[in-house]
């Protein structure tokens, strides 16, 4: 349930469309307000009403059966939102294709899946990739501030080593309300953007690289030390926590945003 779902209730009770007693069976959906307990785990049905945005499944760690649960009880909380895992294997992910014929999709990397449609977009995300080896963690960014409600397009492969296939999407990196930067081996590619645009930038490292690179460490400690400003960095691998935080960003810089989305 989120903000946009109560006010439609409250307009039905006020119009006497709906009873008190109702709109509070609505609310409170059994003994246990704000979540449903499916014994392996507690869904939380009440988080897009404070937050805006419905939880997500993350997959890693769940077996098929129980993302599949998950999934159903998500649906049950609101019909607005698609239901949404991240870091899925293949067998959750054809278990969900299974459990949604002709409903459930995936992300170009085949970790992703979700059922339902995605909001109307709403702002405009780009998601820059340094190189093809980030393009799982682009990919999962890119997914993610899509299904969380903003337009979203990929550049890809435009990292440093080849510094004039960065300057040559100039124009389009400016145009976007926030940019999603990700990039691996030393992880300089934030800072060059954030030096050339005036867009918010996210920057999230990858674990792409040699030893010294120490699993995306490397890159981590230098978008967090960048010396242009403008630049806030996701952790390792992130792309999930990326996308979440620029579509945020991205609905907010568009007028008319709705209380279900603040």
């Amino acid at each position: 349930m989120d903000r946009a779902e109560v006010r439609e209730l409250l307009d039905r009770v006020a119009a006497g469309e709906a009873g008190v007693d109702e709109a509070l069976d609505d609310l409170v959906r059994g003994p246990t307000a704000g979540f449903a307990d499916l014994g392996f785990a507690r869904v939380d049905t009440h988080r897009a009403l404070r937050t805006g945005d419905p939880e997500v499944v993350f997959a890693a760690g769940k077996t098929p059966e129980q993302t599949v649960a998950l999934f159903r009880r998500l649906r049950e909380a609101s019909s607005r939102r698609p239901a949404f895992a991240t870091r899925a294997s293949a067998a959750v992910v054809d278990a969900v294709h299974a459990a949604f014929p002709g409903e459930a999709y995936t992300d170009d990397s085949g970790t992703c899946v979700a059922v339902g449609a995605p909001p109307a977009p709403r702002g405009l995300v780009r998601v820059v990739s340094a190189g093809t080896s980030d393009a799982a963690v682009a990919g999962e960014a890119a997914f993610t501030a899509r299904l969380f409600g903003a337009e979203v397009e990929r550049i890809e492969d435009v990292g440093v080593a080849g510094i004039h296939r960065l300057l040559a999407v100039h124009a389009e990196l400016d145009a976007a309300d926030c940019l999603i930067v990700v990039a691996g081996m030393e992880g300089a590619l934030p800072s060059v953007v954030a030096g050339l645009v005036s867009v918010p930038v996210l920057a999230v490292p990858t674990s792409v690289g040699y030893g010294a690179s120490f699993g995306g460490l490397a890159a981590l400690l230098a978008m967090l030390n960048s010396c242009a400003p403008g630049v806030a960095v996701c952790n390792i691998d992130n792309g999930f926590g990326a996308g979440v935080f620029a579509a945020r960003v991205a609905r907010a810089a568009r007028p008319g945003r709705s209380g279900a989305e603040r």
